[in-house]
């Protein structure tokens, strides 16, 4: 039952329709309204130096916290960003992961490569821009030209389309071996993905088993480290990789995998 409400959920929101958020400002507009005429008054009772005054109305805002710090974006952004200013590598780049975040992280202490398959026209300080599609023949350019690289929650939409890119069932295999020829020997790649019980939710993501990518990982990479977020968004760092916890994906359903690794 809750799977199926959540599935209902996520297609409300992709028409624009947010029920929590709506239930939310319900709840607000009370408050609003009493805070909204004891401002009114208080406004004809002091020299106001506004003139104008215009209605905003911010109603779920005082319900929720000071700022989210959880979930697999606030988590894998910055631990990855830690682990690249500990290990100084000469040369980063990031394929497909978030400018707003993990990017800017790593920007705000050097300088970062970053290939998409989408255009970025904005000009950033520290960041170089490549329009690139993982999943084509690479340039001869970009093979064996890094030492470290990142891809962070990204790898899991290869081929589904959703950003523009051609529909290949197995994209995500031909975009993980291409990560892999892009990296020097011995180069490092950071990798997240999305953890639980393998299956496609078209066309957003794909959801990979521990098992799958261990398996995977393993006939190109020595695995370093490996961390994860949980279903509840926390963070479970450096953590040994258990044949108990690996058969039910650390108990994930929907939990982000953070992999540290170096190419063989």
């Amino acid at each position: 039952m809750r799977s199926y409400l959540n599935s209902v959920y996520s297609i409300l929101l992709t028409f624009g329709l947010d029920p929590l958020k709506f239930l939310r400002a319900l709840k607000g507009l009370p408050v609003y309204s009493v805070n909204f005429l004891r401002f009114i008054q208080q406004r004809k009772n002091c020299n106001s130096i506004f003139g104008s005054l215009k209605i905003f109305p911010c109603l779920d805002d005082r319900y929720s916290e000071s700022g989210g710090a959880s979930g697999h974006y606030f988590h894998q952004d910055l631990l990855v960003a830690r682990k690249i200013y500990e290990n100084k590598p000469k040369l980063h780049v990031d394929v497909g992961s978030r400018i707003d975040g993990f990017v800017a992280h790593v920007a705000a202490f050097r300088e970062i490569v970053v290939m998409d398959i989408r255009k970025m026209n904005t000009t950033i300080p520290n960041i170089s821009f490549i329009q690139c599609n993982i999943m084509a023949d690479l340039p001869e350019s970009l093979i064996g030209s890094y030492d470290s690289l990142s891809c962070l929650h990204a790898l899991e939409h290869f081929g589904l389309g959703r950003y523009g890119d051609p529909v290949k069932y197995d994209g995500h295999v031909i975009g993980f071996n291409n990560l892999h020829k892009m990296l020097r020997p011995a180069g490092k790649m950071y990798l997240s993905i999305p953890i639980g019980p393998q299956r496609v939710e078209y066309d957003a993501h794909r959801v990979f088993s521990i098992r799958y990518i261990l398996d995977l990982v393993s006939l190109k990479f020595t695995l370093n480290s490996f961390s994860y977020v949980d279903d509840a968004g926390d963070l479970f760092q450096d953590v040994p990789l258990l044949e108990k916890d690996i058969g039910v994906n650390f108990g994930c359903m929907y939990g982000c995998g953070i992999f540290e690794m170096s190419k063989l």
